[in-house]
């Protein structure tokens, strides 16, 4: 990361910017906090070695669900530069950030004021260790033996649910709203007298003594006395036009809601039943779509472009077929009617990768994506639990970033719910973007065991129970966002989500343990379907960012021997947790509206970025028996364990 004051102040890895980081965020710096700058501020001049990353697949997802005009998936900019390099080139590469909150505090003597105010001075002379960078406050009165006060970002800022985010207005809070009777540009200082009562932060105007303590800005009162939202976009220096009609909320620098991605990812998979020519044209859709002839194909072919080596064991008539077909898919689905005719509606990623996972016969092997069945099939003793068993050997999977939300969290299922917050200025021609390189463990339930278990729970009191408390959930967060008829069951993820939830969650947990990965590295995705198009899918896969290749530990836990010792290791466990009886007895029971059953960080609970749905629709009870009646045993999938 770089700063305008042209110096590398930091370093986030790529998922950083598609989950913590991303365009919008404040970054916690060891000295001071920075702001990533909006996509109109990112520079790739810099880099000749440049490329965009291609998935066709999430790039048409991304253009139906945030802008039409963008065309490309780009990583974050970085380049091999020398650390000693003193001309500069190398400093310029990186995410672009500004210093945020723009009020700063001197540590030594609580002199609090603006950085462009002059007070405070910045220092950033260490190519090689850019995290010492730092504010400091040369004049203090305070300081010793002529070390200069560290200056850190006074700590809170203004945030509200439309995005947008603003310095505190400290003069005008101290004052209540009015000006200082003793001097233009008053002096301040920030007193934290520390406490086990909320902040206790009393901010003092030293020309005319007037004092008030940060605890008015807080809670209802906070509404009472803080201004209304001025619709400031820090990282893109922008201020909305007429302001912004949503309250204002006071937030700590730090604070998990200042900022919530909203992020787009796939697994790079070829189309169902397409060769390994037509996934090599899907990929490379970019480049092959300027082919408008066979002759000019031709002509590519004897030019040095070596897209053209991954299509060179094909004939021209072959490869031109195949870039004939996929245009003609393009347009179908474009035309009035087709696939992307509905704007609004929320792209469907999962159903190519369950086909593709669930076909009875599996895609020739790619460097992006290779299956591989055991020969043997599933083990005897896990045929009651899975009816497929598939390993992967190489995944892909790419993620786009298309906005942030601040204070409330996106619903995966309904991005409407919240205001998506902008990343450029204008309309954005490309978003960021990474991509992941690792391996996974493919399981798919028999239907013949799932779908009789979702119709046996659908009508018992604890799946009711979780219906009722999801439907308070969405009434207590958005039944006044929504116009119109309020819908509390829309998004409801059903019984089969549930079960193929708590299962995937108890693998992951047992996997952790035994692949050397650990489970904040391992990601899920779930492929539960819906009534009419039932399906009963988990995949567990490595989410290791800048790395290629796999260190094959996760898929060596799908062999026959090591799997029937893994499910039962985690059925066992799900048995049991040391937060029982309390854990095994939870239900969402009114008024109550969280939305997990017997579940808890002891048992099921795992990190957020690999859970799918934040650690939510968890519940022991539908996978295994938390008693000995038959009751207990009716309402588990697994009424005996293997």
């Amino acid at each position: 990361m770089v700063t305008a004051h042209n110096r590398r102040v930091g370093a986030v890895r790529p998922s950083h910017l598609m989950f913590t980081s991303g365009v919008g965020a404040l970054v916690d710096l060891p000295n001071f906090s920075a702001l990533i700058r909006g996509l109109d501020d990112w520079d790739y001049r810099n880099i000749p070695e440049y490329q965009p990353i291609i998935e066709p697949r999430l790039l048409a997802a991304v253009r139906r669900l945030y802008d039409r005009g963008v065309t490309e998936l780009r990583p974050a900019p970085w380049a091999e530069t020398d650390g000693d390099d003193r001309t500069g080139q190398g400093a310029r590469i990186g995410v672009p950030t500004v210093p945020f909150p723009n009020w700063l505090r001197c540590t030594a003597c609580n002199e609090l004021d603006l950085i462009a105010s002059g007070i405070f001075a910045f220092e950033n002379p260490w190519p090689n260790q850019p995290h010492l960078a730092r504010f400091f406050h040369g004049d203090c009165s305070r300081k010793r033996s002529g070390r200069r006060p560290l200056a850190v970002a006074a700590r809170f800022v203004l945030a509200c649910t439309a995005g947008h985010l603003d310095d505190f207005p400290y003069r005008l809070f101290v004052h209540r709203g009015g000006q200082c009777d003793q001097a233009s540009h008053p002096r301040l200082r920030m007193d934290d007298r520390g406490g086990n009562i909320g902040a206790n932060v009393e901010i003092r105007c030293v020309n005319c003594d007037a004092r008030r303590n940060i605890r008015e800005a807080m809670g209802r009162r906070g509404a009472e006395n803080l201004p209304r939202c001025r619709g400031r976009h820090p990282h893109l220096s922008t201020f909305a036009d007429g302001g912004c009609p949503q309250e204002s909320r006071l937030l700590v620098v730090g604070a998990s809601n200042q900022w919530f991605a909203q992020t787009l990812s796939v697994l790079s998979v070829p189309r169902t039943g397409a060769s390994e020519l037509a996934a090599k044209i899907e990929q490379n859709w970019e480049f092959f779509r300027k082919i408008e002839n066979v002759m000019f194909l031709e002509f590519a072919r004897s030019a040095p472009i070596p897209l053209m080596r991954q299509v060179e064991k094909w004939s021209n008539d072959e490869v031109w077929a195949a870039i004939e077909r996929h245009r003609a898919a393009i347009e179908a689905a474009a035309a009035p009617g087709g696939d992307a005719d509905d704007e609004r509606a929320y792209p469907d990623l999962r159903t190519p990768e369950w086909e593709i996972f669930s076909a009875a016969t599996l895609p020739e092997p790619t460097d992006d994506f290779t299956l591989r069945r055991d020969p043997a099939g599933v083990p005897p003793a896990l045929a009651g639990c899975y009816a497929d068993v598939v390993q992967a050997e190489r995944l892909r999977e790419v993620r786009a970033l298309t906005g942030f939300t601040r204070l409330d969290a996106p619903d995966p299922d309904d991005p409407d719910l919240v205001i998506r917050a902008p990343l450029a200025r204008g309309s954005a021609t490309w978003v960021p973007a990474s991509e992941v390189r690792g391996e996974g463990i493919f399981l798919r339930v028999p239907e013949q065991l799932l779908g009789p278990w979702a119709a046996r729970v659908a009508g018992s009191v604890e799946m009711r129970e979780h219906r009722d408390a999801y439907s308070r959930f969405r009434l207590n967060r958005y039944s006044d966002r929504i116009p119109g008829d309020f819908d509390p069951m829309h998004g409801w993820p059903g019984q089969r989500f549930l079960a193929l939830h708590t299962l995937s969650h108890l693998l992951i947990r047992t996997i952790a343990l035994e692949c050397g990965y650990s489970s904040a590295s391992l990601s899920e995705r779930i492929y539960a379907g819906t009534d009419d198009d039932p399906r009963g899918g988990i995949l567990i896969y490595t989410a290791v960012p800048d790395a290629e290749g796999t260190l094959g530990g996760l898929v060596s836990l799908a062999e026959p021997d090591q799997l029937l010792r893994l499910t039962r290791r985690a059925l066992a466990d799900a048995q049991h947790c040391s937060s029982d009886p309390l854990c095994a007895e939870r239900l969402p029971t009114a008024p109550a509206d969280f939305l997990h059953g017997a579940a808890c960080h002891v048992c099921l609970f795992v990190s957020e970025t690999t859970c799918e749905r934040g650690n939510r629709f968890l519940d022991r009870r539908f996978i295994v028996p938390l008693g000995d009646t038959a009751q207990h045993r009716a309402l588990a999938l697994f009424g005996e364990l293997p």
